[in-house]
């Protein structure tokens, strides 16, 4: 790879949190309970999948009792979700993956327990969902794995509106992922992680493998000056 972890540190400095975005309706307590007790509803008893693409591969937080590669057809990665909290802030929005439509997405299903489902489900919601505006983008996936189809739950699937920009150069996409950092961390630090845990799993996303590389060569020309002693 060349984007490297001492790479990705230059791209990391302190951002206090700014809270949540005033222009968003927050989710209730019950609200998540009612959501994650329906699609626990939904799955009609059959083992509990969810589909990982993307820092559910390398930071799942929840139980899983089994896990195995699995194709999502008709979706593909895309650094469309604009955000200006977590690894982003308001002086330098940042970028973070969500999946749309076209092409085909290679990533990892994991099952979850089958006792306390709901819990667990509701877990993932609180984790990657927080305004009311955004549930539609939890979806069930049809998907493809070694042992055949079934259905997973999938995060930031089909998302629409304000936050989604689609169809961006990679280049100017790398620009972002090199320059935006939060309180949760960098941008170029998502991307790391993601690519290095996909090929893990020997899955080699094409435009991500790219995606990489410009966000190095963005990081080196911006941050020259702490680079050049390395060069010597």
């Amino acid at each position: 790879m060349s984007l490297t972890p001492d790479l990705v540190a230059l791209c990391h400095h302190d951002v206090t949190d700014p809270g949540p975005d005033g222009r968003f309706t927050p989710i209730t307590d019950e609200q998540y309970r009612t959501l994650a007790q329906t699609l626990e509803h939904e799955s009609h008893g059959e083992p509990l999948w969810v589909f990982a693409y993307g820092s559910l591969i390398w930071k799942p937080e929840f139980e899983a009792v089994d896990r195995k590669r699995a194709t999502a057809f008709g979706w593909h990665r895309s650094f469309c979700l604009h955000i200006n909290r977590w690894r982003g802030s308001h002086e330098q929005p940042g970028l973070m993956m969500a999946l749309e439509r076209g092409g085909r997405c290679d990533g990892v299903i994991y099952r979850l327990p089958d006792d306390d489902r709901a819990a667990q489900i509701e877990r993932m919601l609180r984790r990657e969902v927080s305004a009311y505006e955004n549930i539609d983008a939890v979806r069930w996936l049809p998907v493809k794995s070694e042992s055949g189809p079934c259905r997973a739950l999938g995060f930031w699937v089909g998302a629409t509106g304000e936050r989604i920009v689609s169809k961006q150069p990679l280049e100017q996409v790398a620009g972002i992922l090199a320059r935006a950092c939060g309180h949760f961390g960098s941008c170029a630090e998502y991307l790391y992680n993601t690519v290095s845990h996909l090929e893990d799993f020997g899955i080699h996303d094409r435009n991500l493998w790219r995606l990489q590389h410009l966000v190095a060569e963005e990081i080196r020309s911006i941050h020259q000056e702490a680079l050049a002693p390395q060069a010597r």
